[in-house]
């Protein structure tokens, strides 16, 4: 990114004033989201990856297309574009919720750059509401104008998403670039694995953790699909599943099916047999 650009956004991420607002706003959206089904629901865990990012696309397209007729139909279009702008208001607010869902487990700079982008963003959709209530009242000119506005504040609040995502890496899945290892590899004496106490290896430098529950083995990788957080320090649930200490996301030893967010991309899992006291592991996809 310019040069520019990226200093402005450092000193966002290193305002560490914003802590204080950005942690207690965070507090009420994770005892809102607490919900393993609400939780599931915004993280995209159904859905196989993080809902925000779908989403978002409906209330900008939305206002991007409203612009466009604003500037190429005048007021010929003038309805079609009140009831764009209105679709996209419409469409903020499973954005926003699932959005602040995702941001509420952030921390440090990301946190601090992601309260800006959301701030920004009710921002842009504020002014998107009174252009509404502008052309509504037949105040073509003054809708126009506070649209225009909006949505240049919704590029510069989309900008700070894709930095979230692509440069510091909020919701992306941190196992994605795992090399598989193919073959059988010796990780661990069996009388090593305690019930139910998670153990790390490595086998071919991939951190692995394996648990043993009601007496069958099972691996998964080590790093937590969300953030990365380490799973052998996790603790092991009851039902048979592995639950992150870092956001408390929950996978099922068996095959690592994430069953609650704010995962929503499955934990690799890995094959296992036991020979003669030793444990062995290789990717699953082999």
């Amino acid at each position: 990114m310019p040069q520019q650009i990226e200093d402005v956004i450092e000193r966002i991420g290193g305002l560490k004033a914003l802590d204080g607002i950005s942690g207690t706003a965070g507090g009420w959206v994770q005892r809102a989201t607490r919900s393993g089904a609400v939780k599931n629901a915004l993280s995209g865990t159904w859905l196989g990856h993080p809902l925000h990012p779908v989403l978002s696309d409906l209330p900008i397209g939305a206002w991007i297309m409203a612009s466009t007729l604003d500037v190429t139909a005048g007021r010929t279009g003038a309805t079609s574009a009140r009831r764009l702008v209105g679709v996209g208001l419409i469409a903020t607010l499973p954005t926003a919720a699932a959005g602040a869902s995702d941001w509420s487990d952030a921390y440090g700079a990301t946190q601090r750059v992601g309260f800006v982008h959301a701030v920004s963003n009710a921002a842009a959709t504020a002014l998107q509401a009174a252009s509404w209530v502008a052309r509504r009242r037949g105040r073509h000119r003054t809708g126009v104008a506070l649209s225009g506005v909006g949505l240049g504040i919704t590029v510069c609040a989309a900008y700070l998403g894709g930095y979230l995502t692509l440069v510091r890496g909020m919701g992306v899945n941190h196992t994605a670039f795992q090399e598989p290892v193919t073959d059988w590899t010796d990780v661990a004496a069996l009388s090593a694995l305690g019930d139910g106490k998670p153990l790390r290896v490595t086998p071919g430098g991939v951190p692995v953790v394996l648990v043993r529950h009601e007496g069958a083995v099972y691996a998964l990788s080590a790093t937590c699909t969300h953030a990365g957080g380490p799973l052998d320090e996790g603790k092991v649930a009851h039902d048979g599943c592995l639950i992150c200490p870092w956001h408390g996301s929950v996978f099922r030893l068996e095959d690592g099916k994430a069953m609650r967010g704010p995962a929503s991309v499955d934990e690799p899992s890995w094959e296992v047999k036991v020979d003669d006291g030793r444990i062995y592991v290789r990717s699953a996809t082999a």
